[in-house]
C-alpha cells in the first residue's frame, strides 16, 4: 500500500475525506472509492488496524454473547458470515467455542441461554465429557459447544491495504486531523502530519475516529454526542495445554472470556470486572476530561485478579502464564449498559449536512454501517 505524500496546494478536493483508518474507516473509504471518485483516507498511526481494530478480542460474533439483546444477536449471526466469507484468509477456526453459564450472578440460566440460541438460529450443544470436566461443577450450571471464529488482525490488515490499493484510495499515515470547517462549497479538513499543515476539501468528511469522535467534532464547533469511554486491558496469556484449542466464555454477568488471539498466537484474558480500569462519559455539550493517563505507560495490570476469579470457574486456568496486555479506549452508547446490546451510530452534524459519524463496537458491524450509511441520498455508491 503506498503512501500519498500531502500537495503544496492550500485546499486539495476529494470527493470525499474519511478520518480514521481502522475496520470501519478503511471498509467505507473502500466502498466510497467507486465511479472513479477521489476519497482520502486519514490515519494518525502509521499503519491501518493499529488501535481497536487491533486490541480487542479478536472474536467474530456469531450471536452468541448477547442474550438480553436480540436485535444485536441477529445482526451479528448476519454479519458473521459476511465477515467469515470476505476474510476468509484472515480467519481462524482451529479452535473449539465454549461457552457456559455460571450458577449464580448470571442474568440467565442454562434453559433460557438455550432458548434464545434456538431462537435465534444459532446452532449449539452440549460440551462433551472431556470439555465438561475442565468447569468447576460448583459454580458452572451447564457448558455448550458453539460455533464462533477469531480473526486474525495482521493478516486482516494486510487484506485491507490490498482493497485499498486496488480502489486507488489516497492514504495518509501518520497524520492528524486537526478540525473540519464548513464552507460554502461543503467542508475542509485540516491536516497535520510532521509538524507540517495541508488542507483537503471535499463535500462530504466520515468521522470514523472512534473513541476520539468527540475529540474531532468539538475542535470543529459541531455539538458532541453521548457516549461512554473506557480504559481497556487485555490480558495476553500462555494458556495449559488442554486449553490451547479452546475458546471458553462464561455468560451472562460478571464473568470472564478467554480465547486464541491469533495475531500473536496466544489467548486473550478479558473480564468484566476487571478488564475496565476507568470509565467516563460525555454529553451534549461537555466533553467529559478522561482520567489522566498514557497508553504508553498504562497502569497496573489487573491480570492476577482477573487469573484469580476465573480459576473459581476453570480451575486449570490459574495455571496461565501472563505475557504482555494490550490497552485501549473501548467506547460505546450509554444504553448499551441496560442491554448490553452493541447498536451502530450514524449522526449527521447540524449545520453541516455533509459531515458524518460513524461509530460501531464490533469488528462485523461495519457492515451495518455500510449498508446503512450507502442508503443515504447522494451517498450511494456511484452517486454524483
Amino acid at each position: 500500500m503506498s503512501e500519498i505524500i500531502p500537495t503544496t496546494r492550500s485546499a486539495d478536493s476529494c470527493d470525499a475525506v474519511v478520518i480514521g483508518g481502522g475496520f470501519y474507516g478503511a471498509m467505507l473509504a473502500v466502498a466510497l472509492s467507486g465511479a472513479s471518485r477521489r476519497v482520502a483516507l486519514i490515519e494518525k498511526e502509521p499503519g491501518l488496524l493499529k488501535r481497536a481494530s487491533f486490541a480487542n478480542q479478536a472474536r467474530v460474533h456469531n450471536g452468541y454473547h448477547y442474550p438480553r439483546s436480540i436485535l444485536t444477536s441477529m445482526r451479528s449471526r448476519v454479519n458473521y458470515a459476511r465477515f467469515r466469507d470476505d476474510f476468509a484468509e484472515a480467519i481462524d477456526e482451529t479452535f473449539t467455542t465454549v461457552y457456559a453459564v455460571a450458577k449464580r450472578l448470571s442474568k440467565v440460566n442454562a434453559q433460557q441461554y438455550l432458548r434464545f440460541c434456538r431462537r435465534i438460529g444459532a446452532q449449539i450443544t452440549p460440551a462433551p465429557k472431556p470439555i465438561a470436566a475442565l468447569f468447576d461443577p460448583t459454580t458452572i450450571e451447564a457448558a455448550f459447544v458453539a460455533t464462533e471464529c477469531a480473526f486474525d488482525a495482521r493478516k486482516l490488515a494486510s487484506l485491507i491495504e490490498a482493497r485499498i490499493e486496488r480502489e486507488n484510495v489516497e492514504v495518509h499515515l501518520g497524520t492528524i486531523a486537526r478540525r473540519v470547517e464548513t464552507t460554502v462549497n461543503g467542508l475542509r479538513v485540516f491536516c497535520e502530519k510532521d509538524g507540517s499543515q495541508f488542507e483537503l476539501s471535499a463535500g462530504r468528511v466520515f468521522n470514523c475516529t472512534y473513541s476520539a469522535a468527540n475529540r474531532l467534532l468539538d475542535a470543529s464547533g459541531f455539538p458532541l454526542l453521548s457516549l461512554k469511554h473506557e480504559l481497556t486491558e487485555i490480558a495476553l496469556v500462555d494458556v495449559p495445554d488442554e486449553f490451547r484449542d479452546l475458546g471458553i466464555t462464561v455468560m451472562d454477568g460478571p464473568f470472564f472470556s478467554v480465547m486464541p488471539f491469533p495475531a500473536a498466537g496466544v489467548h486473550s484474558m478479558t473480564h468484566v470486572r476487571y478488564t475496565p480500569h476507568a470509565t467516563w462519559l460525555d454529553h451534549p455539550g461537555v466533553a467529559a476530561r478522561p482520567p489522566v493517563f498514557s497508553l504508553d505507560d498504562p497502569p497496573r495490570s489487573t491480570f492476577p485478579y482477573m487469573v484469580r476469579d476465573i480459576a473459581r470457574y476453570v480451575p486449570g486456568f490459574a495455571r496461565s502464564r501472563y505475557r504482555e496486555s494490550l490497552w485501549e479506549v473501548k467506547t460505546v452508547l450509554p444504553q448499551s449498559e441496560h442491554d448490553d446490546s452493541r447498536p451502530i451510530l450514524l449522526h449527521r452534524s447540524p449545520g453541516a449536512a455533509g459531515m458524518w459519524t460513524l461509530l460501531g463496537a464490533k469488528i462485523d458491524g461495519a457492515y451495518d454501517v455500510l449498508d446503512n450509511l450507502l442508503e443515504q441520498p447522494g451517498l450511494a455508491v456511484g452517486a454524483e
